[in-house]
């Protein structure tokens, strides 16, 4: 069983990304540490800092539950979508770690939902 992250446009054929519920964690973890903080130190994943301590455009997206939860409205996913394609625009070559390598295709395919969610103006569904 797994995570999907989809536009709510209801056409099966849209583009999504999928990861198993550990792995979600994994990316989420990474996209918190290239925001320059640790994910378990926030409220919400074991720690005790407030989200309001530190800033990144992707914290709709990393303090989410899982698969539960509100899903991210157009306007949500154009604040995220910026950063996101900061960061899977990074230059990959044939030494880029594989895990790395993951991310940054995690993180493009995202950037393909939610631009896809804004110009259709639907929510990205957590699924």
């Amino acid at each position: 069983m797994g995570l999907n992250l989809f536009p709510g446009d209801d056409d099966i054929t849209s583009p999504d990304v999928s990861w198993s519920y550990t792995g979600f964690g994994v990316f989420r973890r990474w996209l918190a540490q290239t925001e320059g903080f640790t994910l378990e130190e926030m409220h919400g994943f074991g720690g005790q800092r407030p989200w309001n301590d530190v800033f990144t455009t992707l914290e709709p997206l990393l303090n989410h539950p899982d698969d539960d939860g509100p899903d991210l409205t157009p306007t949500q996913c154009a604040a995220i979508l910026p950063r996101l394609q900061e960061i899977a625009g990074q230059p990959q070559d044939a030494s880029t770690a594989p895990l790395l390598q993951r991310h940054i295709d995690d993180a493009r395919q995202l950037v393909v939902v939610l631009q896809l969610c804004i110009e259709k103006d639907v929510d990205l569904i957590f699924g």
